[in-house]
């Protein structure tokens, strides 16, 4: 089968297509012809090096996220037939053409979605819940702040956030603050001009909000904390601005009862994941069928076109999540 390789870590022009044998069918697993796989900072990540040789439980192979056709199941498999269209997130494996998932991480596709509409959901909308909802314990009525709410798991947040009935700020640059509102957000804040701590305080009256979802990590740290409300919460599910000179105002933390999160998917143990995607799976997908939630997409890119689509994104160009066809 094709897939991307690479032999060594670099640019986003080391990324080629070749031939490599098909993934192994194991008890568990579903075999999927791939027909999109969705483009994550992650994969990133592995072209640079920055897990080094990685195999993420089922391969070597870049991409954590998959829509399909089931072509073989396993022994063991429960719920799922060959010819099913399926998709969710995969251990590695999705940029090829027959990729290989557990089939308690595979969820089917809604009839009114395509494959690239489907490949767009799961890593972002099942991290945006977990976030959210599992860790972050947000209430109809509350108040949250999603940072980077034009992005890939912000937008899939200020959607939930929005859909579970709670008032969302979302940070974004101005040229998509149209969009951030169109998914639901009621505030939207220019990072570039505005310093969002400032714009929360006045907007809640100095009470901050109820919770934060940050990606950025130590430029926001201290902001975030001074933005939470009592009893706030903080989830930290990314650090693309770096982890350094982070300050923390103890006083705030002491005082407010406030909680500070971490949460990385892809370290979890198969059993957590298996629990994340079942609670996504149970809670949100006939939102989808029923058009209530979308995934927002940005553009389309044949899999040999895997580096061109690496660079837009590292080159802040995407709105919305970015997407290989096979």
């Amino acid at each position: 089968m094709k897939a991307i390789i690479f032999d060594q870590f670099g640019a986003a022009d080391v990324l080629k297509i070749g031939e490599v044998l098909e993934p192994v069918l194991r008890p568990h697993d579903l075999l999927v012809r791939t027909r999109a796989a969705g483009v994550n900072r992650a994969d990133l990540t592995h072209r640079r090096g920055g897990y080094g040789r990685p195999d993420f439980g089922d391969s070597t192979i870049m991409g954590l996220e998959i829509a399909g056709d089931v072509i073989a199941v396993g022994d063991e498999v429960r719920g799922f037939a060959a010819g099913d269209r399926v998709m969710g997130i995969v251990g590695g494996g999705a940029y090829a053409e027959v990729s290989r998932i557990d089939y308690r991480m595979a969820m089917p596709i809604p009839a009114s979605l395509d494959y690239v509409q489907a490949a767009a959901i799961t890593e972002v909308f099942v991290t945006a819940h977990e976030a959210l909802i599992h860790l972050g314990r947000l209430e109809a009525r509350e108040t949250v702040l999603v940072h980077a709410g034009a992005g890939g798991v912000g937008g899939a947040a200020v959607q939930l956030a929005h859909a579970l009935g709670a008032t969302v700020f979302a940070t974004a640059q101005s040229s998509a603050h149209d969009l951030v509102h169109k998914l639901g957000a009621d505030h939207a804040i220019d990072y570039e001009k505005e310093d969002f701590a400032e714009v929360i305080a006045r907007l809640t009256e100095g009470r901050g909000v109820d919770l934060i979802l940050d990606f950025i990590g130590a430029p926001y740290f201290e902001r975030n904390v001074n933005s939470l409300g009592f009893g706030g919460r903080l989830v930290q599910i990314g650090i693309m601005g770096g982890i350094e000179n982070a300050k923390m105002p103890l006083d705030r933390l002491l005082y407010r009862h406030l909680q500070i999160i971490g949460t990385v998917m892809k370290s979890r143990t198969q059993d957590v994941k298996h629990g994340m995607s079942r609670r996504f799976k149970e809670r949100w997908l006939p939102e989808f069928a029923k058009g209530r939630l979308v995934p927002v997409i940005d553009s389309t890119f044949p899999l040999a076109a895997a580096g061109a689509a690496h660079k837009r994104m590292e080159d802040g160009l995407n709105v919305g999540k970015i997407v290989l066809t096979t």
